[in-house]
């Protein structure tokens, strides 16, 4: 375990040396007074004279040690800290590199609540290990080791009995430590959960509000709070019996050796002043030896964070290269796709042709697959088995970047930075000017509602955009789209927040921005894709399938169902309520 986190130590490793050998020294320091007491009690048990200087350098030898004891432990905790967390800063940049890798999607599904724990919590918990269990426990378990073999120089005899302590410590400290392990998986989960529960909790407090929902909300959040308490609880009720007895056994290194030894001086075994020596060296045992096993209970936790942070790091990365978009066109085509969350397929064996500059739109009831193909396309996953190819080439056998840079994809919801709606929109292209972003914006039906903002296009946009209404939000993600000017474009109810009033003007703008591209349309209001070249009807992931809406009209019952459904949703009317409660005609 050791060595996987030196590794991310790197080029700080020879800190964390120093940082173990000035603690060394500090904690020798810390035990050679006890020598200069015994070289004080020797003559006192021997009847000898003591001359008043001897006593005088003993006590000023012991306040230099004091000295350079706290010079030498603070450097080290000084160097150790520095060490640490410049690794730490090492261990998330390698971390961020690893789920840069992985597929959008995989990392979406881990949840905002366990990256943040895995991030800045777990993260922050191997601190300990780094700072101290691994230079400060080193230093303090050293100096105890030379310790005892030097009392078996002393006296092998009272040597033994100050060692009989540590067999009874070891064993209550191996048995909190098995018990421990045993209840970390269930104590680590239910963190994951409740941080994941907490951050629901606040996000979708607005629902819970309007929709009165406080209690239903309230008690998720609570259970999961409660269940952490209890895990913990549980976690910390087994190790801490073990941990009250080797702290209260370990420490007693004399615990024999006081008693026994005396004896043993009786009966000339061993001689008054060895007795001593050893006493004085067993009290400068004590304080390390507890501070070096101290580390020992908090092995359990780091070394799950540490397995809990690689096997993150280890999941599959999305399969890519280096190579650039190559493809002869910008055609589409999905070979055989089967896709699958986990182990719940919801593709089925789609297979489907989307020629250069045509216009497909996907449609079927919600679950259908019809966003699951969409995010296949702009990879935020690999497909389970079969392939999609633009232009002719695998998007597995080309780079992210170069993908990305043929596909323009307009979501639902699209996020927004913490910055000015300017800058959110120059995401679609870096080196624009303002002026161009500016015009993208007005083209995206922007204008309106920026000119009701003090700052204009220069407003931040807030935490996620919260400054914007979800329309607001989707005609900044357009304008990104327009500025990008990508030969494909994905549209994922890209009108979805729209008011009826502005929809028009959002298709108005969505026209221009589709124009001669090659386009897929993922939409619930049918009549906004009946001139599509092609419509692709998905039923629980299988595609059923493919046709202008006039065919489909003839030829597939599950598109007439649709169509149905939405030319009655499309005649609905919103009235006061008669004798029946009826709200919708």
């Amino acid at each position: 375990m050791f060595k996987k986190v030196l590794g991310y130590a790197g080029e700080h490793r020879n800190t964390i040396y120093s940082a173990a050998a000035h603690m060394l020294v500090g904690i020798v320091m810390s035990v050679v007074p006890y020598l200069f007491i015994y070289q004080l009690i020797r003559p006192l048990l021997l009847g000898e004279q003591i001359a008043p200087g001897y006593v005088f350098w003993r006590l000023a030898a012991m306040a230099v040690c004091a000295v350079l004891y706290g010079i030498f432990y603070i450097r080290g905790l000084s160097l150790s800290h520095e060490a640490a967390y410049r690794t730490l800063e090492n261990l998330r940049v390698s971390l961020q590199g690893k789920l840069e890798k992985q597929p959008l999607g995989t990392i979406q599904e881990k949840g905002v609540g366990t990256i943040k724990k895995l991030f800045i919590d777990d993260i922050e918990a191997i601190e300990l290990l780094l700072a101290h269990a691994l230079p400060e426990g080193f230093a303090n378990i050293t100096v105890p080791v030379i310790i005892f073999i030097a009392m078996f120089f002393a006296d092998y005899k009272l040597a033994l009995l100050s060692l009989c302590s540590l067999p009874l410590g070891l064993l209550a400290m191996g048995a909190m430590y098995q018990s421990g392990m045993s209840k970390m998986g269930a104590y680590y989960g239910a963190a994951q959960k409740m941080n994941n529960t907490i951050v629901e909790y606040i996000n979708g407090m607005e629902v819970v509000k309007v929709f009165n929902r406080d209690g239903e909300s309230y008690r998720r959040f609570e259970t999961d709070v409660r269940n952490y308490r209890d895990f913990t609880l549980d976690w910390f009720r087994v190790c801490w019996p073990w941990m009250a007895l080797y702290n209260s056994v370990l420490p007693c290194v004399a615990l024999l050796t006081l008693p026994l030894g005396a004896y043993f001086v009786l009966i000339g075994w061993s001689t008054l002043p060895n007795l001593a020596l050893v006493l004085c060296m067993s009290f400068g045992i004590g304080a390390p030896l507890v501070r070096a096993l101290s580390f020992m209970s908090t092995m359990p936790q780091v070394n799950y964070k540490i397995q809990a942070l690689e096997d993150a790091m280890s999941a599959p990365p999305l399969q890519q290269t280096h190579q650039p978009f190559t493809g002869g066109d910008h055609s589409i085509i999905f070979e055989n796709v089967r896709f699958a969350y986990k182990e719940d397929e919801v593709l089925h064996n789609v297979s489907l042709v989307i020629p250069e500059g045509s216009m497909t739109a996907l449609v079927g009831e919600s679950g259908s697959g019809k966003s699951t193909l969409a995010k296949l396309l702009v990879h935020f996953y690999d497909v389970t088995s079969g392939s999609i190819k633009l232009g002719g080439q695998d998007l597995r056998e080309m780079s992210v970047e170069a993908l990305n840079d043929q596909i323009s994809y307009v979501a639902q919801e699209q996020f927004l930075f913490n910055m000015s709606l300017l800058e959110n929109i120059r995401l679609g292209k870096p080196d624009a000017s303002d002026d161009e972003v500016i015009a993208a914006a007005e083209k995206a039906q922007c204008g309106e509602f920026l000119s009701r903002l003090e700052k204009g296009i220069h407003t931040m946009a807030g935490d996620g955009g919260k400054q914007l209404s979800g329309g607001e939000r989707q005609r900044i993600s357009l304008a990104r789209a327009i500025l990008k000017n990508a030969p494909i474009v994905v549209l994922d109810e890209a009108t979805a927040f729209m008011d009826p009033e502005n929809e028009e003007k959002m298709n108005q703008a969505i026209a221009k921005v589709i124009e001669g591209k090659t386009v897929i349309v993922i939409a619930h209001r049918l009549h906004s894709i009946i001139n599509a070249d092609q419509i692709c009807v998905l039923d629980k992931g299988n595609l059923l399938a493919v046709g202008s809406h006039e065919k489909l009209l003839e030829s597939c019952g599950q598109y007439r169902n649709l169509w149905s459904a939405a030319e009655s949703s499309a005649n609905w009317k919103v009235r006061a309520g008669n004798e029946k409660g009826d709200i919708l005609a």
